[in-house]
């Protein structure tokens, strides 16, 4: 498995460097509304958890990631709470021309057992923050109802938005919720229109083989 350099995401990046960069700016700024999302757990655990056991389809290349600390949570905790450890696991897809047109990603947080997650109000949270940086970036984006899914073996909640600039659909991202026990989990892929449902079969594939 190859190593992918980081993506550099800065202002105005996705509006001259073609659909790669959108594609790779879109993670970004998912990952800046998954660390929203950490907070909004208020009762996080301070362990670092471990990393699920994934195994990338053939001809992805993964990002090395530093590990993430959660903001202060939106909701009061006890002054004793640490903000909560993220850990992220990430692989990008690049076509003949090194050119990105599919990113995924895991993301899991510790939470303190026995707390109560509102995953529905977290994915909602999630999904505004991300159709509110699109609109920014002069796309629109159109997301379908929160509805029922599974993450490997755990019960989830899921959304897919479509990404459309002068009227022409040009990237998808899906969005998958879980909570067991003491971890929450967030899984993330987004592409280019065409490269994102060519691929539906091994995504759904890696979906059901996480060693969560």
């Amino acid at each position: 498995m190859h190593k992918a350099p980081a993506i550099a995401c800065g202002p105005g990046r996705g509006q001259t460097l073609g659909l790669s960069s959108p594609v790779s700016c879109l993670m970004i700024r998912t990952i800046r509304s998954l660390l929203l999302l950490t907070g909004l757990f208020a009762a996080a655990a301070a362990a670092q958890p471990q990393l699920a056991e994934i195994t990338w389809p053939d001809g992805w290349q993964v990002q090395a990631l530093e590990p993430e600390t959660a903001p202060e949570p939106a909701l009061e905790t006890a002054p004793s709470e640490a903000p909560a450890k993220v850990s992220r696991q990430r692989a990008v897809k690049n076509d003949e021309n090194g050119d990105t047109i599919l990113v995924m990603e895991l993301t899991m947080t510790q939470v303190e057992a026995g707390h109560v997650v509102n995953l529905q109000g977290v994915l909602l949270e999630m999904r505004k923050s991300i159709q509110k940086d699109f609109f920014q970036g002069g796309y629109q984006s159109v997301c379908n109802k929160i509805h029922p899914a599974t993450l490997s073996r755990l019960a989830a909640l899921e959304t897919t938005c479509t990404i459309t600039q002068n009227g022409r659909h040009v990237l998808s991202q899906t969005l998958v919720a879980a909570v067991e026990a003491d971890k929450a989990y967030v899984f993330s892929y987004a592409g280019q229109a065409d490269a994102y449902a060519a691929s539906q079969k091994e995504i759904q594939a890696l979906r059901e083989s996480l060693k969560l």
